[in-house]
């Protein structure tokens, strides 16, 4: 009987400290929480966002609301995060290479170590051509930005967005490389504006244009990767690397992030729902493998580390390409090896 007592007693301490009921967390918040997207409605981290907030709604029983507030390259909606107070109630979403070389850009003094961060997908990013473009495949794609490359418009989501990187990228790694850079307020505009032939390609996140790619409104061309990509209900993607091996094509992980200074038990808090709840979303994994994205729900120093690798790709791509307002290793940032 002691031995059952004890084995009780040890279960139902087990029970109460662990995360498992919503009352056991350490900060529980008695109004709506904000959730800020720096991008417009219907884009990768808006899409994404959404899952989240619905997540988190669900498990502290608190109606979170997605506002957004798209505008210098989301640089906008991030510094109106940092000036809130620092109460828990005001989180920005987005892509953490973006938080990580605003600062780089001279958009906003920002760096990742201002945040804390909870990452909930990788997203991968992809060009694709509207279907009457003269270019089929990624290899013709580069054929003609060499040879018409200042007349040829590509869509973005603007300076520092996934698909902006990923054209500097193309043009460090294919000398005599051109484009003409035509920037949207966010995914979504940048997609429909290929869909709508007002541009000839879109260069942006593979989740924003997944379905235009299914429903044969856009050619996929290539995606940022070593190797091809599967989209479910499309088929296989070509990676970049079939045509510049050397290319290089570090994680993109987007999530959301509050920031420092924010109290430790409201931190604590949204690591316990990232354990419990976005760690076994079943909304999120469903999301990641319909839109060929990455289930990664980490967080902390991790999500630090891992996120510290496109950080130095990206403020290095900018600087070599003449667009960063600060060198990069005056801020601590190396070129990534």
């Amino acid at each position: 009987m002691r031995k059952l007592l004890v084995a009780v007693g040890a279960a139902g301490f087990s029970l109460s400290t662990g995360p498992a009921l919503a009352q056991d967390y350490p900060w529980k918040p008695d109004r709506p929480i904000t959730l800020i997207v720096p991008w417009a409605a219907g884009g990768s981290t808006d899409q994404m966002a959404r899952i989240v907030a619905s997540e988190i709604e669900s498990e502290l029983k608190q109606k979170v609301v997605v506002v957004n507030q798209p505008g210098a390259s989301g640089s906008v909606g991030s510094k109106n995060v940092m000036e809130a107070a620092k109460d828990g109630y005001t989180w920005a979403a987005g892509a953490a290479v973006d938080i990580g070389t605003y600062k780089v850009l001279g958009l906003l003094d920002s760096g990742l170590k201002d945040w804390r961060l909870f990452f909930a997908v990788a997203n991968l990013t992809a060009v694709s051509a509207n279907p009457n473009a003269p270019f089929k495949d990624f290899g013709q794609f580069l054929d003609v930005l060499k040879t018409k490359g200042a007349t040829t418009p590509v869509a973005t989501a603007g300076l520092s967005s996934a698909g902006h990187n990923m054209m500097e990228s193309i043009k460090k790694s294919a000398p005599g490389i051109e484009y003409r850079h035509v920037t949207y307020d966010g995914g979504n505009p940048a997609v429909l504006s290929t869909v709508a032939g007002e541009t000839q390609a879109v260069s942006q996140l593979l989740v924003e244009m997944s379905e235009m790619i299914k429903g044969k409104r856009l050619v996929p061309l290539a995606v940022l990767a070593d190797k091809p990509v599967t989209l479910e209900g499309y088929g296989e993607i070509p990676a970049t690397t079939k045509w510049l091996p050397n290319m290089p094509a570090p994680m993109n992980y987007f999530g959301i992030w509050a920031a420092k200074g924010t109290p430790e038990p409201i931190i604590k808090t949204m690591e316990m729902v990232w354990q419990k709840k976005i760690a076994n979303s079943e909304p999120l994994k469903k999301y990641a493998v319909a839109r060929s994205a990455l289930f990664t729900p980490i967080y902390g120093e991790e999500a630090e580390r891992e996120a510290t690798k496109m950080v130095r790709f990206t403020a290095w791509l900018y600087f070599d390409a003449g667009k960063a307002k600060v060198s990069p290793d005056t801020l601590g940032i190396q070129r990534l090896q």
